[in-house]
């Protein structure tokens, strides 16, 4: 309690900060008197036992065994690419001592123990530099809290961390228990036994398989359960291919859009152009006949409860329906919005920076010398609304018959899309079967369940067949939930020394969580969001005077997370003033960066190692410099760039990146390659505009990505660490913006303060 109160004396307004934050906990629940001092709930045992076939035994809620030995595991996070059931496998695989070739996968049913624990702990707004016992006891809590709520969500980076103690004590639970069985069995002490490629084995040679002992280890007391040293590991951190490409390579992998219910129809949609317009009029008459197009549904009537602007047409085949669709004369409510726009946007963003002052990150020293010093720096910089285009259309595939729902749907959270189906249905969840598939993209898309309001919505109407709703790219591009358009300004100040000796950061958005919050949930959104500074307010540099804050604008315009979410363009604006106070303080980018690191050796040698294995810049080219930290995992990029007919190109990445222990090298490399190649796409093309209340680009022709002959050669360094790991599917993607950004600099002596990054306008 002393240390509280001292803590709170030197610093009053991160006292400020942590009050608000332990206030929102205890509004959510997780004061409640008593309910603290609980054991946060389990992880091991499900509700249910997992599902068994033919001689299947269930050892806890992850693993169960089949006669031959071979392990299934339920896999409660969505493989959209990133290959985290080959990860999440091989934890298992690790603690259980057997051959990865004997795991397979399965998808986890819907049960609080698989519920995301980590995402919403990381979601609190606290400095990575702070230790102390309210950020300590508010992780502690919000944990707690989020093992009750038990959201099935794939997201945030979150998966080999949320995963890493619970699958590795499942596996080590069930090797004791296999053990116990087998010395039972065999008459000796268990501590003579030990296990080694799916077989118990005991010291006289005596043997057997974990096949031969499931039943009896089912019902055997395990003895000392305990999980392996790192220095034991003979599975994780050694390259393994993924699990999951035979199946993508030959095609019988099954994505949302692939399932086939026999009797199915398909569903095309149209939607209001305008953002926040409705259905006027339908007039049906002009395309009568239907011939294979068989039904017409306006979804604002269908299901009066939960309206949604759309019309659907249902066919036998998603060429008739769309065909049918497109024939189909619709009158729209333009609504309210008829004179929305980005540079209004944009506008509105400034003039908040201007007349607020936001909710304040982090501050620590005094800023006085802003209004003194000899050298003043100052910046603007901002980036544009973003889309996610996945490659797989978004698509839902949905049947109601006889009281119960069929729901096949690629998601990121399976949990919330049942509860939300089952409402929309009017069932209880219990009654809604979801058959999870593989995602072709999330990025965070996929987060959202648009399309299985709509789905069932839909599978109401049609006499208990099943229907899959499909948008086209076009509806996909304009409706989607965009990455939030932003813009922030600096203001520094340098020494005669080349010191900062001043740091003021100030942005302004709209904040995602908010919505999602509103729209998935029905909650108020209100609060700070951490989403919105992260990346700014967060940063290693120690800088001695320093304070970041950011001023929530709302906006109609539908926000949702896209990979790296505040992170993909907090660290261009980030990144690129700290190369501008580099040349302001007249040293190189690197040096610049080495000096405000003396605290942070782990930050130092990823910058270093990215720099050294670099090398030497190629005559006519640049390379700029990028170190950024999201999601626990620190990744620095040199970028090497030059500039032909005003065009910048990208030759060659370096990426350095310590995200922890490294589970799987191969899934680490690819997965920094994936992320380089989408921040990449963004940084040259990506920008969603609005004129007139719609969206303007509505497929990859003026919504470009990065193409194969435009892609640069890709080199990651992965630092050794001993440390638990931590994110990988997004920190590649917010620091190649302004590594490029920098070289273009170098190049032209252009500073680029808005993205995507054209020569033309700066």
């Amino acid at each position: 309690m002393a240390e509280a109160q001292a803590e709170a004396k030197a610093e009053p307004k991160k006292k400020s900060r942590r009050r608000f934050i332990l206030g929102g906990l205890g509004v959510a629940g997780a004061l409640v008197v008593g309910w603290g001092f609980t054991p946060p709930r389990q992880r091991l045992r499900s509700t249910h036992a997992l599902p068994v076939v033919n001689d299947e035994v269930s050892l806890n809620g992850w693993i169960k065994i089949a006669r031959d030995g071979s392990v299934t595991v339920a896999m409660h996070k969505s493989e959209m690419g990133q290959g985290i059931h080959t990860a999440l496998q091989m934890l298992i695989a690790e603690e259980l001592d057997v051959p990865l070739h004997m795991v397979k996968p399965m998808h986890a049913p819907i049960d609080k123990i698989y519920g995301n624990v980590a995402m919403l702990a990381d979601g609190l707004p606290f400095h990575p530099d702070d230790t102390g016992s309210i950020k300590n006891g508010a992780r502690w809590m919000t944990a707690k809290f989020a093992r009750e709520l038990g959201l099935q969500v794939t997201g945030g980076s979150s998966s080999v961390k949320d995963s890493w103690v619970p699958m590795r004590e499942a596996g080590a639970t069930a090797r004791a228990m296999l053990l116990a069985a087998a010395a039972q069995d065999w008459g000796v002490p268990a501590d003579q036994c030990k296990t080694r490629d799916g077989k118990v084995i005991h010291a006289s040679g005596k043997s057997a398989g974990y096949g031969e002992l499931a039943a009896k280890a089912a019902n055997a007391t395990p003895g000392e359960i305990r999980l392996k040293e790192p220095k034991e590991f003979t599975v994780i951190g050694t390259p393994q291919s993924r699990t999951d490409s035979a199946a993508k390579v030959n095609g019988s992998a099954i994505f949302g859009i692939d399932v086939r219910p026999p009797g199915l129809l398909y569903a095309a949609i149209k939607m209001s152009p305008t953002i926040g317009g409705s259905v006027k009029k339908i007039n049906t008459d002009a395309i009568k006949p239907l011939g294979d197009a068989v039904q017409i549904i306006d979804l604002q009537n269908a299901n009066p409860a939960n309206p949604v602007a759309g019309v659907v047409v249902v066919g036998k085949n998603y060429w008739s329906a769309k065909k049918a669709l497109l024939a189909l004369p619709i009158e729209w409510n333009a609504g309210v919005n008829t004179s929305l726009s980005s540079a209004d946007i944009f506008k509105e963003l400034g003039n908040k920076l201007d007349s607020e002052s936001g909710f304040t990150y982090h501050q620590q020293g005094d800023l006085s010398s802003l209004s003194s010093a000899a050298k003043t720096i100052k910046a603007e910089y901002r980036a544009p609304f973003l889309a996610h285009a996945t490659m797989e259309p978004i698509n839902c595939t949905a049947q109601f018959k006889d009281g119960k729902l069929d729901l096949w749907v690629s998601t990121q959270v399976p949990s919330i899309a049942v509860d939300v189906a089952a409402k929309i249905a009017n069932i209880s969840s219990d009654k809604v079967a979801l058959h999870m598939t593989y995602l072709g993209g999330g990025f965070g898309r996929r987060l959202e369940v648009d399309m299985v309001v709509q789905a069932v919505t839909v599978a109401l109407q049609t006499k208990g067949l099943p229907v899959q709703l499909i948008w086209t790219r076009e509806e996909d591009m304009t409706h989607d939930m965009y990455r939030p358009a932003a813009l922030a300004r600096f203001n520094a100040t340098v020494d005669v020394n080349g010191v900062v000796t001043a740091y003021d950061n100030k942005s302004a958005s709209g904040s995602v969580t908010q919505q999602v919050l509103q729209r998935t949930f029905g909650l108020p959104g209100a609060g700070p969001d951490k989403t919105t500074a992260e990346g700014e307010f967060d940063m290693p540099y120690e800088f001695p005077n320093q304070k970041i804050a950011h001023v929530i604008v709302p906006t109609v315009v539908p926000l949702g997370y896209w990979r790296s979410v505040g992170h993909s363009h907090n660290a261009f604006f980030k990144e690129s003033f700290i190369d501008e106070l580099a040349h302001a303080a007249g040293k190189s980018p690197l040096d610049f960066r080495r000096a405000l690191l003396g605290r942070h050796p782990r930050y130092l040698r990823v910058l270093d190692a990215a720099a050294n294995k670099a090398g030497p810049v190629p005559e006519g080219r640049a390379h700029g410099l990028a170190l950024h930290q999201s999601f626990g995992s620190i990744v620095a990029q040199v970028a090497e760039v030059s500039i032909k007919d005003q065009q910048i190109q990208v030759h060659k990445v370096t990426c350095a990146v310590d995200c922890g222990i490294a589970v799987n090298p191969n899934i680490i490399m690819q997965q920094i390659e994936s992320a380089i190649i989408f921040g990449l796409s963004a940084a040259l093309y990506g920008e969603v505009t609005i004129k007139a209340g719609q969206v303007e680009q509505s497929n990859f022709h003026d919504y470009p990505v990065l193409r194969m002959n435009e892609a640069p050669e890709i080199q990651t360094v992965i630092i050794a660490s001993a440390e638990p790991p931590e994110g990988i599917g997004e920190p590649g993607t917010p620091p190649i913006a302004p590594a490029v950004a920098n070289a273009v600099f170098l190049l032209t002596g252009q500073r680029l303060r808005s993205l995507p990054l054209r020569l033309e306008n700066s």
